[in-house]
């Protein structure tokens, strides 16, 4: 007995001694590597801490300090920095804060950069990586497959509805599942674990973190949604090093996250007026541009439009030399030599495939009865971006995916999920001509959805009840006797039973609906209740009563490649290197410049 008292205490000795010992090295630890928050810092560095370079890409050099002084210094690899970049540095002041800037810099060569600022009392390091690494094969055009919100339960989804299941096994794999690489892709931003899709976009097309409804910059510390510091994204570099075409093709509105994360550079997504304009920027103008959104390039006075001035940008992309279409019709009729194009195929976001394509409610679709789809979409910016002898860069985004499961209506997300994976499928027989094509599918964050087992009433129950887990679950009866990868039916005898791991008030019936409606809306009093055009069991929300949507989850996703540079994806990666994957696979180098294309 006194052995094992002994024992006991000098056990507890020792786990209260590592205890300290760990506590007194956390805060230590966490400075050293940066761990603090932004805000607990006195010195801020952006870009931030271990941020990566491709060679020679460009991008504004800031710091900032609280209560600084305009004397600091600031050194890069021990040189200072104005001498280092070639350029002096605006020393301003905001507020309290002392803002020490230089713009359109970039790092010539490959290696670790040091960063190191004083401010009296104050110190602060960051390290940066610059690479230049290309892959063995080269790929001549990259196709960026984004299935917003396309989390892993997602995709399992539409694969059940579409390939079927059979004792077990898939009749089949969607197109995005046979490529030949896989990774899981963390999303985090720097501000935050949960991102939203413009940050995340942003990591793909800069290959540097943000902060959420910020794109292509990093966040500063001032109220002007258009000053932060800039880096220089995926289209930028395509056009600027190589002369390449590029194209962003969505089905929400075109000014969105997603697509605007590809060119654009704001603190706050919701500029989409902004956003129009800058898409005439000869910089980062795509050369094809399809998706939904005219209300933000149609001039003020006209039915629909968001803009608060006369500017018809519609107007200014075809005094360019761009093509327009507002239907699928005009856009089969686009002539075969136009290579530029400027498709707006709704006000805003595009109808989803069910109701687009399936249902064609006229109150639904609003009048937009004649709008493509995204495998219409795709082939025609394929077949058009191809024409440049230099290569192209297209991002294609799946953008309803995520919309629907906002709205939590799964269903809808589904057959969203096989338009894109369909869509996928026109460029793999377009990448097998030539293997010269790296096409990657991946979403860009998650949502939290999981499918339980299925659902069905057959036997009286309903509700909770008819909700069937384990051997009673057996098989949903989905059918798709045309073959056309779609369902015959959204809502078979036995359905799948999909619940949310992050959602307001809801009323839950587990069945399709026909018209396309929130599961909840915002009350009288400011706070989320369950929409009472649904009914069925009610279910407590279990995020903040302000928000009337299913939100975000910060899970891993998914990640698929095929083509040359694939090989780069694999294992678990940031999200940041899908970024990085791309422009080596494309062999770009930040430090060339080409002459500039019409």
């Amino acid at each position: 007995m006194d052995f094992l008292n002994k024992k006991k205490a000098l056990l507890a000795a020792a786990v209260v001694s590592m205890s300290c010992a760990f506590s007194a090295y956390l805060p230590v630890a966490a400075e050293a590597a940066g761990y603090l928050a932004p805000q607990e810092q006195a010195i801020k560095v952006l870009p931030i801490d271990n941020a990566k370079f491709l060679q020679g890409q460009k991008f504004d050099f800031s710091i900032e300090v609280k209560n600084g002084t305009t004397d600091m210094d600031v050194k890069v690899n021990g040189q200072d920095a104005a001498k280092y970049f070639g350029k002096a540095a605006d020393r301003t002041m905001e507020g309290n804060t002392t803002v020490y800037r230089i713009n359109d810099v970039s790092f010539a060569k490959a290696g670790d950069i040091a960063i190191e600022v004083k401010d009296g009392s104050n110190e602060r390091k960051a390290n940066y990586v610059v690479t230049n690494e290309k892959s063995k094969k080269r790929a001549k055009n990259v196709i960026l497959f984004v299935g917003d919100g396309m989390s892993l339960q997602a995709r399992e989804v539409a694969r059940i509805l579409s390939k079927g299941i059979t004792e077990g096994k898939y009749n089949d794999l969607l197109n995005m599942e046979k490529l030949d690489n896989m990774a899981l892709i963390t999303t985090s931003g720097y501000d935050s674990i949960v991102t939203d899709s413009a940050n995340s976009a942003s990591a793909y097309a800069t290959g540097h973190k943000s902060v959420v409804n910020a794109m292509g910059v990093y966040e500063n510390c001032t109220k002007d949604p258009f000053d932060d510091p800039r880096v220089e994204n995926i289209i930028e570099l395509a056009k600027r090093t190589r002369g390449m075409a590029t194209g962003i093709v969505s089905t929400a509105n075109i000014t969105d996250a997603t697509p605007a994360a590809m060119f654009t550079h704001t603190r706050r997504r919701a500029e989409q007026n902004y956003i129009a304009v800058d898409m005439l920027n000869a910089q980062h103008r795509p050369d094809v541009i399809m998706g939904g959104g005219s209300r933000h390039f149609l001039p003020l006075g006209t039915p629909g439009s968001k803009r608060k001035d006369n500017v018809d940008v519609i107007q200014s992309f075809e005094d360019l030399g761009y093509s327009f279409s507002g239907t699928k019709t005009e856009l089969e009729n686009t002539p075969a030599n136009a290579d530029k194009l400027l498709g707006l195929y709704q006000l805003n976001n595009m109808n989803v495939y069910m109701d687009r394509e399936v249902l064609k409610n006229p109150k639904v679709l609003g009048g937009f009865n004649d709008q493509p789809n995204l495998m219409d979409m795709t082939e025609k910016a394929i077949d058009t971006l191809s024409k440049n002898p230099n290569g192209f860069f297209l991002m294609v985004e799946g953008a309803c995916i995520d919309k629907q499961l906002h709205a939590m209506d799964w269903q809808r997300a589904a057959y969203d999920n096989i338009e894109m994976d369909k869509a996928v499928g026109i460029a793999q027989k377009f990448a097998a001509k030539n293997n010269d094509t790296l096409i990657i599918v991946v979403a860009d964050h998650a949502h939290g959805i999981s499918i339980s087992g299925t659902y069905h009433e057959l036997d009286g129950k309903t509700g909770r009840e008819a909700v069937r887990t384990y051997a009673d679950a057996k098989w949903p009866t989905f059918e798709d006797r045309d073959g056309d990868g779609f369902p015959d039916n959204p809502d078979p005898s036995v359905t799948l039973a999909v619940q949310y791991a992050n959602h307001p008030d809801f009323n839950c019936d587990y069945k399709f609906r026909d018209v396309p409606m929130d599961a909840a809306i915002m009350g009288k009093d400011g706070k989320a209740i369950a929409n009472p055009k649904i009914q069925g069991e009610f279910y407590k929300g279990n995020i903040p009563a302000n928000d009337a949507s299913e939100v975000h989850s910060a899970d891993d996703i998914v990640l698929n490649a095929g083509g040359p540079g694939s090989e780069y994806f694999k294992g678990v990666m940031d999200n940041t290197e899908v970024f990085f994957g791309m422009v080596r696979a494309l062999g770009l180098d930040g430090n060339k410049t080409v002459k500039s294309s019409k």
